[in-house]
């Protein structure tokens, strides 16, 4: 992200009358009515459901009931018949929202299967519990709902739609749920089917289930757990405040390692959280300002990692480094896992975001491997994770998963709970931390300088360069090197990557349009300097305003 706006409270503790308020916020959700007419009060999905604010009528009841009726109007011509597995994390909105989805589901008999103690459940347990079920299965197949907006400020609410294969729905789904919900706003929710809760609580076809027992019985079959127990690794583990801060507990008594949960705190205005790069709180485990409390304590550990607040991010910290670049953990994850997972079938790809860093590239080439590079997006990854054609999905924002340790599948979803393990297993069957592991295994591959930065654009630019013709790019230099590729396409499936990616020998840039902001984004790397860094992205914005000056 720029420094250029940062704020004067970045990575500082957040004052009381910054908070959210949320009695407010609450009222709101129940008491404001979405204008379906209007543009940012329609349901929409984008790479990560739908998300919003109460305050500003963008998640509120009407949306989650409209939406949850297009679910399962949706299961109905899928033909789903099996159980949904609903999850929620720790955002004050999630709540609220798994008690108006609650009454939905089971007013159209949908068998739901919520969490036995109430408490919250990670994206990634929802898609192990999927996946789970499926297995061996051809009828009556399981799917999912994720109540969350990731690592969004507190304020928010987030919406996600998990098919049958436990992974993200693709475009196709969820363009189609989200037509019907909106389709229901419109009709004033005619056709929503719904009950009181407390009736819906006691319908049959609502069941508590234990989602914590299976999914840490399992970390053994994906993680080296003994190796981490018997290197008696000093592990320290933040959940900030998210779904994954019941599940700490469990792993450590069944595995018996050496960890400490540095804060337990549940709090939905976060409070104990440390302000971002703008002066708001958001739980984003890749963010040095956020992250700043578990980067003090970074000696008293091995390793130390956090995940954001549905845990399927994550971020690590070691006394050698600090927080990790995600790239570099991805590099590093990549050569170690590729190393020590004998199982694994030679063949199977290493799946990469178009915007994440050429040295995974290059440290994939130097393993022999296949590297498969797709748009942004982890439902890209989900097909090849389940096949067992890929091995490995990661991005750039610190979300990764990869397979058991016999080569089938583990998660198709991102699992920030895995990773923040795997960064105690290296650290436990190399005797280095992954920062120290990531410098030995790049050392021949050259030094990357990697960033991302916001410049202005307009909903007409945003658009225009969603669908850009590469053929408008006529620049023939970067950064004073030959451009040798203009990319709309993604190489590893031939998928939109909804911008336009420029590559020369040692650096390249993609342009992306924020889903959110009035910006587009510009992710950047080159293999240089840091200088060379900064040309490629005076000329990358030089590029895209040239396109859009000739629109």
């Amino acid at each position: 992200m720029s420094d250029t706006r940062l704020s004067p409270l970045a990575g500082k503790p957040v004052p009381r009358a910054m908070l959210a308020n949320i009695p407010r916020l609450m009222t709101a959700y129940f008491a404001l009515t979405p204008d379906a007419e209007i543009a940012t009060q329609k349901v929409s999905f984008g790479t990560s459901g739908h998300r919003g604010s109460a305050f500003a009528a963008a998640f509120n009841e009407w949306h989650i009931l409209a939406i949850t009726q297009a679910v399962c109007l949706y299961r109905r011509q899928a033909g789903i018949t099996g159980p949904l597995f609903l999850g929620m994390d720790s955002h004050a909105l999630s709540e609220a929202a798994q008690t108006s989805a609650i009454e939905v589901l089971a007013a159209n008999g949908v068998e739901t299967m919520i969490d036995a103690a109430g408490g919250y459940t990670p994206t990634p347990v929802i898609s192990h519990a999927i996946l789970t079920y499926n297995r061996g299965r051809t009828e009556g197949l399981a799917d999912g709902i994720v109540i969350s907006p990731s690592h969004n400020p507190p304020d928010e609410g987030g919406f996600k739609y998990n098919p049958t294969n436990g992974g993200p729905a693709d475009v196709d789904v969820t363009g189609w749920i989200g037509k019907q919900a909106n389709a229901l706003l419109l009709a004033k929710l005619e056709g929503v089917l719904r009950m009181p809760y407390e009736r819906a609580r006691k319908a049959a076809c609502i069941h508590p289930y234990d989602f914590v027992t299976p999914y840490v019985a399992d970390l053994v079959n994906v993680v080296d757990m003994e190796a981490i127990r018997s290197a008696g690794v000093r592990i320290g583990i933040d959940p900030l405040g998210g779904a994954a801060v019941h599940y700490w507990q469990p792993v450590i008594e069944r595995y018996g390692i050496d960890a400490t949960v540095v804060n337990d705190v549940v709090d939905q205005t976060f409070a104990f959280m440390t302000a971002d790069w703008d002066g708001k709180i958001r739980m984003d485990c890749s963010s040095p300002y956020a992250m700043a409390p578990l980067i003090a304590l970074r000696d008293r550990f091995d390793v130390a990692f956090a995940n954001d607040t549905d845990a399927d991010r994550h971020g690590i910290v070691t006394p050698s480094g600090g927080l990790m670049n995600p790239n570099a953990f991805l590099a590093a994850s990549v050569a170690y896992l590729c190393a020590n997972r004998p199982e694994w079938d030679s063949a199977s790809g290493i799946g990469k975001t178009a915007v994440s860093s050429g040295m995974i590239d290059r440290v994939v080439a130097k393993l022999g491997r296949r590297l498969v590079e797709v748009p942004v997006g982890f439902k890209w990854f989900s097909k090849g994770l389940i096949e067992g054609t890929l091995a490995f999905g990661g991005e750039e924002s610190a979300g990764a998963s990869f397979l058991r340790r016999d080569g089938s599948v583990w998660t198709t979803d991102k699992d920030g709970i895995i990773m923040g393990l795997l960064a105690a297993e290296i650290t436990a069957r190399t005797g280095m931390d992954p920062s120290q592991l990531y410098a030995s295994e790049t050392a021949d591959l050259g030094q990357s300088f990697y960033a991302r930065i916001d410049a202005p654009a307009t909903g007409e630019q945003k658009a225009l360069l969603s669908k850009l013709d590469p053929v408008r790019i006529e620049a023939t230099e970067l950064a004073g090197e030959p451009i040798e590729a203009r990319l709309t396409r993604a190489p590893g499936n031939d998928e939109p990557i909804g911008g336009v990616k420029v590559v020369t020998r040692n650096g390249w840039f993609a342009a992306r349009p924020s889903g959110t902001e009035e910006v587009y984004k510009i992710y950047a790397e080159s293999f240089l300097s840091a200088e060379h860094l900064k040309e490629v992205q005076t000329d990358a914005q030089a590029v895209i305003s040239k396109v859009f000056a000739a629109k």
